[in-house]
């Protein structure tokens, strides 16, 4: 089949491309700003992408089959050619994965507002180091496994990064019911994505939904400290793991500490010692992503209808060597008296509990916030008092422009005034710039002020390029 992806070049999308290519498919898309690493990758695999969109080049390629992604819309001319003509098929990228890879797999969904690209990457990777061969499919650029998409062997089950936000301009249900869990993974429930849910109950429902097709025979690990998920109920069609820090969970979190050298913690299974941890990586949130993917990555080893859960189905010491994923917690430049980090956080929690973990892992050091307001959420002033309150965290906060300001009525918009305000009653310093490239400017300003002697985090928090601030930044202080 010849299947053609409009918004080839996203992360999803383009490692879907792959995928289908892999599985036989003759594969190639269209995107706007072609730029690696996505389109290099691409072509290396023998996909052509095409830059733009044109119906009459989408005509005479003639596809079977026509993927359009969740940033298309109506006015696309592509998408307008599609509905006028009906000469092509055309779905979505969910239903796409589910007809081409998912319906006859045992899959691990990974949701949750927070941490899903970490939890599916680590699911992925104890799977391949207890010698499965599953197949993924992450939303983000992982160092282990060695890349974000692989199809493995039909017989080993199949890990995928779920998603609440809508399939497609014509598909309103969220992704993730499209993907057919034997092990649905619930990291935790917050209100976001305010374009599309009301409010948390909203939420709630479609995360319902996903249990609500997981089999009896399968699985649903849930994060048993998270009061959101608990209002679910008991989820009584099927089997539950609660995992998180308190006495009632299944698998229990305990003798967390956090260093400069990273996190350290035991994990015990219906109250038994299951393994003591060691991960480079930071914060309390990272041994929660790492308890959630081994928990279900040693149900979805036992996935029969006779299998009892016994922590014996997986080892999971090899997270000790696990290297994270590319924009989480990414240390970018490491010097005597600088560091800096990229991390591709736009919820206040997110940054909260990041700067927290760096306030533990950097005893005493300066740290410095710089914020991209960019989601469609964040660049609103739906969730600004909860940034307020995380950013307070830091000792020096830096605001960038509001993305796509002009789209918003200003009394929607992030206030970066309003915020600034706050964080110097709260004894903040603050600075906020009309560009980016000006915000830029600021920084380094300060960072060449800067008393010695005193070591410095910066820390950039974008979901973004943050136009391209946060390279330019590093480059200048390696």
């Amino acid at each position: 089949m010849k299947i053609y992806f409009m918004g080839i070049c996203g992360t999803a999308m383009g490692n879907a491309a792959l995928l289908a290519r892999a599985a036989g498919h003759a594969v190639v898309g269209s995107d706007t700003g072609v730029y690696p690493p996505m389109s290099t990758v691409l072509r290396e695999a023998g996909i052509a992408v095409h830059e733009g969109y044109d119906p009459g080049r989408l005509e005479r390629l003639a596809p079977d089959l026509v993927v359009i992604g969740n940033a298309m819309s109506r006015g696309n001319v592509e998408v307008e050619w599609l509905l006028d003509t009906r000469a092509l098929r055309f779905t979505s990228l969910p239903a796409l994965l589910h007809e081409l890879i998912l319906r006859l797999r045992r899959n691990v969904v990974v949701a949750g507002t927070h941490g899903k690209t970490t939890t599916t990457a680590m699911t992925a990777f104890l799977l391949r180091e207890n010698g499965r061969d599953p197949g993924y499919l992450i939303g983000g650029v992982p160092q282990d496994p060695p890349t974000g998409h692989h199809l493995g062997s039909p017989q080993d089950p199949f890990v995928i990064e779920g998603d609440e936000y809508d399939s497609a301009f014509f598909d309103k249900r969220s992704k993730f019911i499209h993907y057919a869990p034997t092990v649905a993974v619930l990291n935790n429930l917050e209100f976001d994505h305010a374009d599309i849910f009301r409010d948390v109950p909203d939420i709630q429902r479609t995360f319902l939904h996903l249990t609500r097709i997981v089999p009896r025979t399968g699985w649903v690990v849930v994060n048993g400290d998270d009061s959101n998920l608990a209002a679910l109920g008991g989820l009584t069609w099927t089997r539950v793991m609660r995992v998180g820090l308190g006495d009632g969970c299944d698998v229990r979190i305990v003798d967390f500490s956090e260093a400069n050298d990273g996190i350290r913690f035991r994990l015990l299974w219906r109250g038994q010692h299951w393994t003591a941890l060691k991960l480079a990586l930071p914060g309390q949130f990272n041994a929660r992503n790492a308890a959630m993917a081994a928990t279900a990555a040693a149900l979805v080893q036992g996935a029969t209808r006779s299998a009892v859960p016994e922590p014996s189905l997986l080892d999971p010491a090899p997270l000790a060597r696990f290297r994270g994923v590319k924009r989480r917690q990414e240390v970018l430049v490491e010097r005597s008296e600088l560091t800096v980090i990229e991390d591709f956080g736009h919820h206040p929690t997110a940054l909260a509990e990041t700067l927290i973990s760096f306030r533990n892992r950097y005893p005493g050091a300066h740290l410095t916030a710089v914020f991209e307001p960019r989601s469609n959420t964040a660049r609103t002033n739906v969730l600004q008092t909860a940034f307020m309150e995380a950013l307070a965290r830091a000792d020096a906060v830096f605001l960038g422009a509001v993305n796509r300001a002009d789209k918003l009525k200003p009394e929607e918009r992030f206030d970066t005034a309003a915020v600034l305000a706050h964080l110097t009653r709260e004894g903040v310093t603050g600075c906020a710039a009309p560009t980016n490239l000006e915000l830029l400017d600021h920084l380094l300003a300060a960072a060449a002020a800067a008393p010695a002697g005193r070591h410095r985090v910066v820390v950039f928090f974008s979901n973004g390029s943050f136009d391209g601030i946060i390279e330019r930044f590093a480059a200048q202080a390696r």
